[in-house]
């Protein structure tokens, strides 16, 4: 419990805090904004927060969040089905998709080799992206890792996967600065780098 502060907003308080990038200050701001905001406005959030795991799924093929499975970007047939974005979590996809670059499909990794974090080739989806290369007749594989040590370790382990397949490999080009995530890069910059994306 926070001293000075009564339980229940305390409990927000360290409720908020425990979500990435909200340190104690911004969750104290969120905490009493909630409180002076009128109770419908809470009991909305309260509900949208509850249902949150309910009704979402993961789609078995591309392993983004959806309401069904599999998922919109799976289905849609005004996409083109020989082309694969391999991001690694949703947030990517979203970002992309905002930048209105992208017209294929997508396959969510769920992360990136990160040794330091005890995080290797068996640990994302990568077997998954390999099958689907070779079972959905895809020609060309999109990496789109951030541009950091640990994306560019996942796309060279991309790279190793399907070397021989004949799949075309492009890589998002380099007008994404070094060390960003693709959640944070404005649309303009993620449409440019998929338009001047290259061979690796």
């Amino acid at each position: 419990m926070i001293d000075g502060v009564p339980g229940p907003i305390g409990r927000l308080i360290e409720e908020l805090g425990k979500l990435p990038t909200i340190g104690p200050k911004t969750a104290s701001r969120l905490a009493f904004f909630l409180l002076k905001s009128p109770p419908e406005q809470v009991a909305s959030l309260a509900a949208a927060l509850a249902a949150l795991n309910q009704g979402i799924v993961q789609c078995s093929k591309c392993f983004n969040y959806a309401d069904r499975d599999p998922c919109p970007y799976c289905t849609d047939e005004e996409r083109d089905v020989h082309t694969i974005c391999a991001i690694e979590d949703a947030l990517d996809l979203l970002a992309i998709e905002r930048s209105g670059g992208y017209n294929g499909r997508y396959h969510v990794l769920e992360g990136a080799i990160s040794p330091l974090e005890g995080i290797g080739p068996d640990d994302l989806r990568l077997n998954e992206l390999v099958a689907r290369v070779k079972d959905e007749g895809i020609t060309e594989v999109v990496v789109a890792t951030n541009a950091t040590f640990e994306g560019d370790a996942t796309a060279l382990e991309i790279g190793r996967l399907l070397d021989g397949t004949g799949v075309r490999l492009t890589r998002l080009a380099r007008g994404l600065a070094t060390g960003g995530d693709l959640e944070y890069v404005d649309p303009a910059t993620i449409a440019q780098a998929l338009e001047g994306r290259r061979e690796f």
